[in-house]
């Protein structure tokens, strides 16, 4: 709704992981680093953990987009899944063909076979599994007994688990010793900082197709890093409902007033302390409009 206002052609804050607004900047270009060093380098387990709203699922995606045709990937998105799910996850991704009653040995077989035959084909074989602190512990153990299968010289299967900080106080757990003592790298994703935050929201416009000048004042991006903790999810939301909010008072710019609506509209921020806005501290007409944007925006669930 505010995309002709502001000339964009589209929505530079969506919280779906487009690997077109992968940020460039501090804890994510290290974290890609550390992977792309440690997959082609043969390690087994690789493991990058982060709060919610860090941006995994995103950086997930765009190493599935920035590996070479040299690897061959397999991801698994929602991995609640049992051992024999996992194996025939696994399978699926791998392109295998089997019979849905055929025994979970058979299958492992099957596995094994195309994996030697990817990696006589000079390729290596990554499986990603996303949200892995959903994993349960006996999968987490078939996952590893997985990473069994190798020749001589290299594993056939590397992982790269992305989870939550509670997949590492699951690995903490004694009885899954030896799959935390398989894990070679690993690397926790750091919020955006405040001085990312600028270059951040620079990125996510200019994508989005947006060529005019700063778009944020500063006082608007200092109290969106406070509210927002730096954390990418809630930089997005924030920064969507900001820009709804200019919208609706016919703004050309992004303001504090619109960060205090945005946030006024946003379950669990860290609002700023200050005086609730009101329709008579703000104008009631310019309540009314952003009100009826906010809440048109709720209906479409835009």
């Amino acid at each position: 709704m505010y995309l002709e206002h502001f000339g964009m052609q589209e929505m530079p804050f969506s919280i779906t992981p487009d690997t077109s607004y992968f940020y460039n900047y501090g804890s994510y270009q290290e974290a890609l680093n550390v992977l792309l060093v440690a997959l082609r380098s043969g390690e087994g387990f690789i493991k990058i953990s982060g709060e919610v709203g860090t941006g995994k699922t995103l950086l997930c995606r765009k190493l599935l987009n920035t590996l070479g045709d040299d690897f061959v990937t397999a991801y698994l998105p929602n991995p609640c899944v049992t051992p024999a799910g996992l194996r025939m996850a696994l399978a699926d991704e791998l392109g295998i063909r089997y019979a849905r009653n055929m025994g979970q040995h058979r299958i492992l077989k099957l596995i094994n076979d195309k994996l030697i035959e990817i990696n006589a084909s000079g390729r290596r074989v990554v499986f990603l599994l996303d949200e892995a602190q959903a994993l349960p512990d006996d999968s987490l153990e078939a996952l590893r007994l997985l990473t069994n299968l190798e020749t001589e010289k290299s594993k056939l299967l590397q992982v790269v688990l992305f989870g939550q900080p509670e997949l590492d106080e699951r690995l903490a757990q004694t009885r899954l010793r030896q799959l935390r003592q398989r894990i070679t790298f690993s690397y926790h994703l750091r919020c955006i900082d405040r001085d990312g935050l600028a270059g951040y929201l620079a990125h996510r416009l200019l994508v989005a197709g947006y060529h005019g000048k700063p778009l944020f004042t500063t006082d608007a991006m200092e109290s969106l890093f406070r509210i927002s903790q730096g954390i990418p999810r809630l930089i997005n939301v924030l920064a969507h409902k900001t820009l709804m909010a200019a919208y609706g008072r016919g703004a050309t710019n992004v303001g504090n007033e619109h960060v205090a609506l945005a946030a006024e509209d946003t379950e669990h921020v860290v609002t700023p302390r200050r005086r609730p806005l009101t329709p008579l501290a703000m104008g009631t007409a310019t309540a009314a409009a952003v009100a009826v944007v906010l809440l048109v925006w709720r209906w479409s669930g835009t």
